[in-house]
């Protein structure tokens, strides 16, 4: 442990939903900064450290207490806590979903790409099944415009130096050891 920073330095919320998820993100900390005071009415558990230039807050969801309401419940208490925020997300593990047109694989990186009509995620209970379609009834918002700014410059990048790469959907397990500053 290192560095004792206050509320308003950290930029980035992170939210996983699983012990597992939030090992992985630990994991993933350049530094880790030792823990800040906290309000008794703030529930959450942080751990607090750096990855790169940006000082991150991570926190989970309380065990058993998985879903849309809890992750609400944590994202508040974050926000509220640590008002400089710039942008929360919210990282997991997913199953994947390889098809024939896009070979989605557990271990890819996917950030929501936002459509004319759609914030770029479809959550799994907004929509219903038909016989032969998906019906959307309700769509995520869009990511925060610091990180679409960011991922256009990295389409723009990676188109000028001549790497083919899907933009929308990543394909198999690509290893892109490259970052890009936010």
């Amino acid at each position: 442990m290192t560095a004792t920073l206050q509320y308003k330095d950290y930029t980035v919320g992170w939210i996983c939903a699983l012990p597992a998820e939030l090992s992985a993100a630990r994991a993933m900390l350049d530094e880790i900064h030792e823990n800040l005071s906290q309000p008794p009415t703030d529930h959450n558990a942080y751990t607090l450290g750096r990855i790169g230039r940006h000082n991150v807050v991570l926190a989970g969801l309380p065990l058993g207490g998985t879903g849309t309401n809890s992750a609400a419940i944590v994202a508040d208490q974050m926000r509220h806590l640590f008002t400089d925020i710039r942008f929360g997300l919210m990282v997991g593990i997913g199953g994947g979903a390889p098809s024939s047109d896009c070979d989605l694989r557990l271990g890819d990186v996917v950030v929501s790409k936002p459509g004319l009509n759609d914030g770029g995620v479809v959550q799994y209970d907004f929509g219903k099944t038909l016989p032969g379609e998906f019906q959307r009834t309700h769509t995520l918002n869009k990511p925060p415009t610091v990180l679409l700014t960011a991922l256009t410059k990295m389409m723009s990048e990676h188109d000028h130096s001549g790497k083919k790469q899907n933009h929308s959907i990543p394909r198999g397990n690509q290893q892109n050891e490259e970052s890009i500053e936010i």
